[in-house]
């Protein structure tokens, strides 16, 4: 493991890697940053790159790739058709997850998209886990129907609970029972549930959700976008997965599942995607729509190189010393803020930390879009974009009414391999002025609300001046500096 105790008895994680290539970082004054943010409508998509300091946003597409992935980009074989690249990929595709067909495709909603034209219909069911909002939105945009059948714990915000992913059962058999199995498109499990707090499911738990799909003849679907962090969870947390490597703990989750997909912006640090698939007739129906939607059944709409990239990156996963450099870090910022008493996500799950809105900014109504307007102004005192993962990103009712969602959090994604201790411990700092400032932050409402996906490029107002009065305390507290 790479978290060290050093001499002095501080416990912190340590980087079992050395950068070799920096790219230079700008810090804009609180002026700056406060013009920046009303240009951006207070939505953080809509920063510009070069007004950020500190990018967590995401940690998609945005991790650091490793020499050897380099490396392999410049051997990238560059056929339209049957390029040599796509099957040193495919090949490493069945070796780690042991199934005979795989298909490329763009990026991870590129594959929700397919699974969802092939296997949803109109009012069929797709319980889960957790939604993912791209995810949902496939779903309903098929006459599908989306069902959240997470455990209690899985949005208790503070708990000790070490898989608060897991999909509850008996839910999950009652709603079969109720509808029907004939009514199920498929069971959705999503490897970190990521609006949650990238939480965790356990292997007994997809073993146990793998049981009750074979006895009623439904499809089991794993999002694995976020499967390295929940490999590593698996790996310290669960006790029948301690001696297992890292690519055996992997096979015996593929090995569950019927249909695996994946982003490789996140799943191995590449700019793509893809279908991993058990059976031949569900693969000929995918196979039949990505020459349509995506590409040739060789590239499937990325970049070769990327494809090269992705093939090494994958190897590189099945690395525990590769893949717990994303938690450690998260679970250090996280467990220093708690320190602190700013309420967070515990336990630390993967992807990012996330603060808590609802209790950081406990004056701010739902209705107003806490964890947006908490997102703003981290952005205002720290140059840090975040990502709001609450109400905003739902969407509003057919009848115009607000969907709140069940937790308002500030995601602050920690991507791979990129930020180091000072940058997290200024982050750190910047988040506690914030917290004991927090009463001069004000709720956000929209001027240009689109009826899809609101949160990526729609635009809000402060719904009072609180945003200069939090800019003023800020230059009284720490004058020129920015």
């Amino acid at each position: 493991m790479s978290e060290v105790r050093f001499f002095s008895g501080e416990q912190i994680p340590l980087e079992m890697h050395k950068v070799r290539i920096i790219q230079k970082l700008y810090l804009p004054d609180v002026d700056q940053r406060f013009l920046a943010m009303t240009e951006a409508g207070n939505n953080t998509f809509l920063l510009r790159n070069r007004d950020v300091f500190l990018d967590m946003l995401t940690d998609s597409g945005v991790n650091a790739m490793s020499d050897r992935q380099q490396a392999a980009m410049l051997m990238a074989d560059d056929s339209y058709a049957g390029s040599e690249t796509y099957f040193k990929l495919e090949q490493k595709i069945k070796e780690i997850f042991g199934m005979d067909y795989f298909l490329p495709a763009h990026q991870g909603r590129a594959c929700e998209n397919i699974i969802s034209k092939v296997m949803v219909t109109p009012g069929s069911i797709v319980p889960m886990n957790y939604h993912f909002t791209t995810t949902k939105a496939h779903i309903l945009l098929n006459g599908g129907v989306v069902e959240e059948i997470f455990t209690d714990e899985g949005i208790k915000v503070e708990s000790s609970h070490p898989f608060k992913g897991n999909l509850d059962l008996s839910k999950l058999n009652r709603l079969i029972e109720h509808n029907g199995p004939e009514k199920i498109a498929f069971v959705r499990m999503e490897a970190g549930t990521n609006l949650i707090g990238g939480q965790p499911f356990s292997l007994e738990n997809l073993a146990q959700v793998r049981d009750i799909c074979r006895s009623q003849s439904i499809p089991l679907v794993l999002d694995a976008s976020l499967l390295s962090d929940n490999l590593y969870f698996m790996k310290i947390r669960e006790e029948q997965c301690q001696n297992l490597s890292i690519a055996e703990i992997t096979r015996r989750i593929s090995d569950l599942c019927d249909i695996i997909y994946f982003s490789a912006r996140k799943l191995s640090f590449a700019r793509g995607g893809g279908i991993v698939i058990r059976d031949e007739q569900t693969y000929r129906k995918f196979q039949e729509l990505i020459p349509l939607y995506e590409g040739f059944l060789t590239y499937g709409g990325m970049s070769v190189r990327e494809m090269e990239a992705m093939t090494v990156g994958l190897d590189e996963t099945m690395d525990l010393d590769m893949i717990n450099q994303g938690p450690q870090f998260i679970a250090y910022m996280a467990d220093e803020l708690a320190r602190r008493g700013i309420p967070v996500v515990t336990p630390a799950g993967g992807l990012g930390c996330h603060l808590d809105a609802m209790r950081f900014v406990s004056h701010i109504p739902q209705q107003q879009y806490p964890a947006g307007a908490l997102a703003s102004a981290l952005y205002l005192v720290s140059g840090i974009r975040g990502m709001e993962r609450g109400t905003l990103s739902e969407q509003r009712g057919e009848d115009g009414t607000e969907t709140l969602s069940s937790m308002e959090l500030l995601r602050l994604a920690i991507p791979r391999r990129v930020y180091t201790l000072s940058q997290l411990k200024y982050a750190i700092d910047r988040i506690h002025w914030l917290y004991e400032n927090r009463s001069l932050i004000g709720g956000l409402s929209f001027y240009e609300e689109p009826k899809v996906l609101r949160f990526f490029f729609g635009k809000l107002k402060p719904v009072s001046d609180w945003q200069q009065r939090l800019v003023a305390k800020f230059k009284e507290d720490f004058g020129d500096s920015l």
